[in-house]
């Protein structure tokens, strides 16, 4: 991995130089601090806490809390403390960027923050650093070997990275240079590395397009990434449902996959976000119009009928509606407005819908629940579904089995979404403002801001 340390290498000079540590912090108990902004001065006044939570099934330690065990309601994984006036969170697959200045001119000081679940493993991005844990079969956490991690551990083969994507056995990252890189299982070829076998260390993937990456989504076999003039491109695994948007004529292939990453052509304007089902894929235009494409045999498409295909088209009811998010399940799909109405269809059949019932709805409808509300993130598992508030509060909804709906006492189905209540611990910190939330297969997380700016 020298050449992608080399890479990054000619950046150094742009970078602010803050140190990360996995230790303890004193002002709490049993929560390391990742990373603390001013840690060469014992003067706190300038920051703020924000903390990592996590819930639901940890038995490939994809909770990060140091064993195997399940959470039935969010407890604290990681503290950073940040600078009050310049963080920000990254931005996430499928979510239009919020904003409008340069990286490399007018934000290079401030501390961008993300985090992503994937089918057993969880990652957080601190400034540009990637900590990384969970399952390590296929090389999916990117440290030259299958182990499975416990807790966070910084992936010393990154750096400079923008925003991360975690799908089954595989992960996607950003880097500041607007290039992706991946590394885990290959098969179906998910990597977009021109192979099929896995990669145990993070490999750059070299796609036809010109100019850099701006956007990305993963799923659990397919890839999308956008480039900065709003081309999206596509690779991984395909198997004649069309999720990949390419059509006859698609390339070379193995087993139902497509290894090297190529434009989807039938879009005919420019796109700039992207999320990735289970067997279908959604992108957004500036403008915040919806097309998707793919498998429909659930109504994933929300176009009224089970007709599904390669060929992108816009969601009829959507047009003159305006989408600023998208999330992706495995056979459902959420949307948000930019006046923070929640639109869902698909496969209700967990109540991953929130719609009070079990039925797959044929074309968006909005969540009655959530109409009082301002909502202002979404998020999709396989078969599970979660939002947050301009007031900081999270309500999650849909697949309950594994508590990752993160409430104690629900039945396995739940269909209504629900406030999802946080524990006070004794460490002299605020109430519990949730930023944003990640689902993966069987559980869940967040970052919460615990103390005010």
């Amino acid at each position: 991995m020298a050449f992608v340390r080399q890479r990054f290498a000619a950046m150094a000079r742009l970078r602010s130089s803050s140190s990360c540590s996995y230790s303890s912090s004193s002002s709490t108990t049993k929560v390391p601090l990742l990373y603390n902004h001013n840690m060469d001065s014992d003067d706190q006044s300038d920051t703020v806490t924000l903390q990592l939570l996590s819930w639901g099934r940890g038995a490939s330690g994809q909770l990060g809390g140091g064993i195997e065990e399940n959470r039935l309601y969010p407890t604290p994984v990681a503290n950073l403390l940040l600078p009050k006036s310049s963080f920000t969170l990254s931005q996430s697959p499928g979510q239009l960027s919020r904003k409008t200045d340069n990286y490399d001119n007018n934000e290079k000081n401030t501390v961008e923050v993300g985090m992503s679940c994937g089918l057993f493993h969880s990652s957080l991005l601190v400034n540009g650093k990637l900590w990384i844990w969970g399952k390590g079969d296929g090389g999916r956490l990117g440290f030259g070997h299958e182990n499975s991690v416990f807790v966070p551990t910084l992936n010393p083969h990154l750096d400079f990275v923008r925003s991360i994507a975690l799908g089954g056995l595989h992960s996607v990252a950003l880097t500041s240079l607007g290039e992706v890189i991946t590394w885990g299982y290959g098969g179906f070829g998910a990597l977009g590395h021109s192979v099929y076998h896995r990669e145990l260390f993070p490999r750059l993937v070299k796609g036809s397009w010109s100019g850099t990456i701006c956007h990305i989504a993963t799923s659990g076999t397919h890839t999308a990434a956008i480039t900065e003039s709003g081309e999206l491109y596509t690779w991984g695994r395909d198997e004649g449902d069309g999720r990949l948007g390419l059509g006859p004529g698609r390339g070379p292939n193995e087993g139902g996959g497509l290894s090297i990453p190529s434009k989807v052509k039938a879009l005919p304007l420019p796109v700039a976000a992207v999320s990735c089902g289970g067997f279908f894929t959604m992108a957004l235009t500036e403008d915040g119009q919806l097309w998707n494409w793919g498998a429909n045999s659930n109504y994933e498409l929300g176009r009224g009928d089970k007709v599904g295909g390669w060929n992108p088209k816009p969601i009829p009811s959507l047009e003159d509606v305006r989408i600023i998010q998208i999330a992706s399940g495995g056979y459902h799909s959420l949307a948000l407005t930019d006046d923070g109405k929640v639109l869902s269809w698909g496969h209700g059949g967990h109540g991953q819908l929130g719609h009070a019932n079990i039925q797959n709805q044929k074309i968006p409808v909005v969540i009655e629940a959530l109409v009082n509300e301002r909502v202002i993130c979404i998020s999709c598992g396989g078969s599970s579904s979660a939002a947050v508030t301009d007031k900081g509060k999270l309500y999650t909804w849909g697949n309950a089995k594994d508590s990752q709906l993160g409430i104690p006492g629900l039945p396995e189905v739940q269909p209504h979404p629900v406030e999802v209540n946080f524990l006070m611990e004794d460490d002299e910190l605020g109430p519990h403002n949730v930023l944003s939330v990640a689902i993966g297969a069987s559980h869940a997380m967040c970052l919460a801001l615990r103390s005010s700016c």
